[in-house]
């Protein structure tokens, strides 16, 4: 087990920042989440970037914003800029239910406080910080910036809303990834410095970072780039629901290729303006990111406290970035891209080696995986291909022909990671996508590797439980949320029951349902309650649609029309009709037997009821009727 002073840290504090005998700061960073020195936390991943460049670099996780504001002013005014994350989530995704109700526990906070960080901590703190040192640049960065950069709709306020640039007063924003554009910020800002000029972002040379997004005022704005996408306005968007669905598409598009353009969109007299972002980093700086000096430990500022998402990956390696499934309610693709890079087979070993270290590790890695389990090492076989395509998923709605599915890398890792001495099992934690196993390539050999990667994967690498999400049973609702048919999973599911069987194993297969998706009706609920008894499941992992900012999911529920399409789209959005479409994933309940029954006749459907609950037999459980079927208890997710 390695020993760590307090300075292997970001420092957090002046007295920290004296024990490096540092008297001055190149840059702050203020973190809505605490701070854990682990390549999974944004702000640790930043912080040590710009450390790697030589600067000095303080973390500042969690500042006090309701006192005298001492958290903003203990370290004084950073030389270069200060920078500012939310955290690992939307601000309001980690502090409101689907129901708009607050969550009683706060993940990335010790001991799961979940008063320690403000509603939109981007704004909050940013307009703190301007307050007090005005001609410092602010720069945001994280989710919450990334997916506000323009005009988005708000669930909680029920609006659309402008650019998070316009309600914090920060000077920037870098969307997506932060690694190379923080870098080559930093390095301007010093070389402005330097020649003793102003950070103005809207003047060169800042105004060509890529990957940044700023303000300027839009009559002195000379666009001199004719691939430049013009959005429609902010007040255009308010005014016509249409417009806000068609921009979306813009932004999707030019968020997932390879070479994209640049994206304005005027905000009263100003103009939001979006530089194109970096192409896909390489493997080299990837291994770079990940080889940082990461403690992989909270700072010792929270000992004997738990900070429960950290619990949940200290014993996980991530072992690639991006994801190509493109699902219309995720943001994955959106913030890291849809083009895979994955690590080298070193880098990973080194940090597995790394994890086993720690001080309470028996020998059993959580995950080996990414956003999404098994796409490591999968990119198109020509790159020439994939450098014009703007289709924000590779295998929807059906499988590239120019994408290399090939699970063998995949599964060279996980042979290398189970030989080390000292690992004793290394199990999948991510959410494995089926419709790859299960697609039938054009080469034999690819083939027959995704058989093999199959059955090492259930009959090796499951502790008891896999999760998968097919996300509903009904195609048509599965097309919107650009998935593939449910006819896939039930093939899956044969497979899957299959080789347990022939491995004498007793594991089950978990899956993931989303109710109130835009396209989804009360019906297709219920059809998804009888699908999901044929196949003898009481569902565990459910959720609400929840509309977060930036998705394809999420414009098509406030707008009502599919932003590629722009065809008219049903979407469930009063309280009724979200509990009318959740209560099928409750058909095995005696207390949702007389509103499901009741819905079923309403709804013209008395066959379903003969499936749910046998002919005849449509009256709530209760004093002489037979059993429910089955048990179980249904978790969100």
């Amino acid at each position: 087990m390695k020993q760590y002073q307090l300075t292997d840290w970001l420092p957090t504090t002046k007295k920290e920042t004296d024990l490096r005998g540092w008297d001055e700061l190149d840059v702050i960073l203020f973190s809505g989440d605490a701070y854990v020195d682990h390549p999974s936390f944004g702000a640790a991943v930043i912080g040590r970037i710009l450390e790697a460049q030589g600067l000095r670099v303080a973390i500042v996780p969690q500042p006090n914003w309701r006192d005298d504001c001492r958290d903003f002013k203990k370290l004084g005014r950073p030389r270069l800029f200060f920078g500012i994350s939310a955290g690992c989530m939307d601000s309001m995704v980690n502090k409101y239910t689907a129901n708009k109700r607050l969550r009683s526990e706060d993940a990335y906070t010790p001991d799961g406080r979940p008063d320690m960080r403000p509603e939109y901590p981007s704004v909050v703190y940013t307009q703190i910080l301007k307050k007090l040192y005005p001609d410092v640049p602010v720069v945001l960065g994280g989710i919450e910036a990334s997916m506000r950069r323009l005009s988005h709709y708000d669930y909680w306020q029920d609006k659309v809303m402008r650019s998070i640039l316009c309600d914090s007063g920060a000077d920037a924003l870098i969307y997506g990834m932060g690694e190379k554009p923080i870098v080559e910020l930093a390095q301007t800002l010093q070389k402005l410095k330097a020649d003793g000029q102003t950070a103005n972002f809207s003047l060169s040379p800042l105004n060509t970072l890529p990957q940044i997004a700023f303000l300027t005022k839009a009559d002195q704005w000379k666009e001199e780039d004719s691939t430049t996408i013009q959005l429609f306005s902010h007040e255009e968007c308010l005014s016509d629901k249409k417009k806000q669905a068609a921009n979306f598409r813009h932004i999707e598009e030019e968020s997932n290729k390879y070479e994209a353009s640049r994206i304005t969109q005027q905000v009263g007299k100003q103009l939001v303006v979006v530089n194109p972002p970096y192409p896909p980093m390489s493997q080299t700086e990837l291994d770079h990111s990940f080889d940082l000096p990461y403690t992989r430990l909270p700072h010792p500022k929270y000992k004997n406290k738990r900070i429960p998402a950290y619990d949940m990956i200290k014993f996980s390696v991530n072992v690639h970035r991006g994801c190509f499934g493109g699902c219309a309610f995720c943001t994955i693709s959106a913030h890291q891209g849809k083009f895979i890079v994955s690590r080298s087979r070193d880098s990973i070993l080194k940090e597995v080696k790394e994890v086993m270290q720690l001080p309470d590790f028996k020998g059993y890695l959580s995950d080996l995986g990414g956003p999404s389990a098994n796409m490591y090492m999968m990119h198109g076989k020509d790159e020439a291909v994939c450098r014009k395509c703007k289709r924000p998923s590779c295998i929807h709605p059906k499988v590239c022909p120019n994408l290399n599915t090939d699970h063998r890398p995949l599964l060279d890792i996980y042979h290398a990671v189970d030989a080390l001495p000292g690992i004793k099992k290394s199990f999948i934690g991510s959410g494995v996508r089926y419709d790859l196993l299960l697609h039938e390539s054009k080469e034999p050999a690819i083939n027959r590797t995704a058989q093999e990667y199959t059955r090492e994967l259930i009959a090796k690498h499951v502790s008891g439980r896999l999760k998968v999400a097919p996300e509903h049973t009904a195609d048509r609702v599965l097309s919107v949320m650009r998935k593939p048919s449910f006819q896939q999973f039930e093939a899956f599911k044969r497979l899957f029951d299959r080789i347990n069987r022939e491995e004498n194993l007793r594991q089950q297969l978990i899956p993931y349902f989303i109710s109130s998706h835009p396209g989804c009706t009360e019906e297709d609920m219920a059809e998804l309650a009888v699908k999901t008894k044929e196949l003898d499941f009481h569902l565990e992992q459910i959720q609400d649609f929840t509309p977060t900012p930036m998705t394809v999911a999420t414009e098509a529920w406030y707008t009502g029309y599919h932003p590629y399409t722009l065809e008219p789209i049903f979407s469930a959005k009063t309280q009724r009709e979200k509990l009318a479409q959740r209560q099928f994933f409750f058909w095995y309940k005696p207390e949702e037997r007389r509103g499901i029954t009741d819905a079923l006749q309403r709804l013209g459907r008395r066959d379903l009821i003969d499936k749910l609950y046998g002919k005849g037999n449509d009256k709530p459980y209760g004093k002489g009727s037979d059993k429910p079927y089955g048990k179980g208890k249904a978790k969100r997710r």
